[in-house]
């Protein structure tokens, strides 16, 4: 019986450590964490409901692992409504076994927040930004990105 319920334990203790924990940030220390960063970064604003959004998502997890020899971090920040935080963007993220950290912004002034990642963005999603604080690139994409285009900004990033 101690070993069943030692069993029991490890694979709880496994499936706890391997689910993410979906931590609740504002956009300036998002910013903060974007303008500090020392490796390239693809930050990617996405929601639950958003069909585009979660179509691209498997794409830049898939294509941003090719440039692993380069240290390219991809970031998917969740504008989810509060109420789907944290158990219904978690459960969405384990449904879809999203290997990317994940963070959810916690703002709701979308004409306050937008401007900050960048001027022209105004509250439609998906949008990237991509960011390679080392050779001073910053580039903003208001719209879904296909995965021929996302691999050629990437290799702009990487430059």
């Amino acid at each position: 019986m101690k070993k069943i319920l030692l069993f029991a334990l490890l694979i709880g203790s496994f499936e706890f450590a391997s689910s993410q924990q979906l931590k609740k940030i504002k956009m300036n220390e998002l910013l903060k964490m974007i303008d500090t960063t020392t490796q390239p970064i693809v930050v990617n604003f996405w929601a639950t409901w958003c069909g585009p959004c979660i179509r691209e998502i498997p794409w830049f997890e898939k294509t941003i692992a090719q440039f692993a020899d380069k240290k390219v971090k991809l970031l998917l920040v969740s504008l989810d409504y509060p109420g789907e935080y944290p158990k219904g963007i978690q459960d969405f993220i384990k449904k879809n076994k999203y290997r990317a950290e994940v963070i959810w912004l916690n703002e709701t002034n979308a004409e306050e927040f937008c401007p900050k990642v960048d001027k022209s963005w105004e509250g439609t999603i998906p949008v990237t930004l991509m960011v390679n604080n080392k050779n001073h690139y910053r580039q903003f994409y208001n719209q879904q990105l296909p995965e021929a285009k996302l691999v050629q900004e990437l290799q702009k990033l990487v430059q």
